[in-house]
Order: C-alpha cells, then structure tokens, then sequence
C-alpha cells in the first residue's frame, strides 16, 4: 500500500486549505487512515481519524470545530479540510492508514502505512 498526500501550501492565518491522501496498491486491506502532523521540533501528533465507514471520526481538541476529515472509499482517499488556520498549525502534515480496523484511532503506533507528508505554512 502507497499513500500520497498532497494540497499542502503557504495561506495567512484564518485561511483554509484541503489536504488529499490517496491510497494505492492493496487498498482492499485498509480500514481507519488519520492525519498527523509534526512542528519543528515536535512530535508527531494526532490531528484526525476516520473509521472505515466514514461514520465514526476523532479529532485533536485544538482543531475540533476547525477541521473535518472525510473520505471517499471509491477513490481511496481521505480528505481534511482546515478552515480557520492559525500560525501554530504550521507542520508537515501525514496521511496514515491501519488495517486491523481498532476501535479508536488516536495512537500513531496504530497505522501500518504512512504517506510522504505535505508542508502546512500559516503565516499570521
């Protein structure tokens, strides 16, 4: 399985972008995918998951209300759309995916696959 994530890019605070991950290879085998990000000098974080079905999603409580994730499983890809930005969003951005299928998926030691990572810029 491959994922590529792309629709990173340079906005000013309170500007929005939308990032894709598309899945390919194996993608039969794909259950949750999320999006973290890691800041200079940072960790890795959580920022959002979706289930399989698109019905259950997790979000990190700063970007609750500011960022939906969604997916569309005939294409293989996740979506996060991110409204309202702000400078501390700056990070690479990385689509994950898992295929165990785990209740809830916050714990980055949860996925099997990870994309290349797409640069979120936010300048105030």
């Amino acid at each position: 399985v491959q994922l590529q994530a792309s629709g990173g890019g340079s906005v000013h605070a309170g500007g929005f972008l939308r990032l894709s991950c598309e899945a390919s290879g194996r993608t039969s085998r794909l259950k949750g995918m999320g999006w973290f990000r890691q800041g200079p000098g940072n960790e890795r974080e959580f920022v959002a998951a979706i289930s399989w079905s698109g019905y259950y999603t997790w979000y990190e409580d700063s970007v609750k209300g500011r960022f939906t994730i969604s997916r569309d499983n005939g294409k293989n890809t996740v979506y996060l759309q991110m409204n309202t930005l702000k400078p501390e969003d700056t990070a690479v951005y990385y689509c994950a995916a898992e295929v165990d299928g785990f209740v809830v998926l916050t714990n980055l030691r949860q996925y099997d696959y990870w994309g290349q990572g797409t640069q979120v810029t936010v300048s105030s």
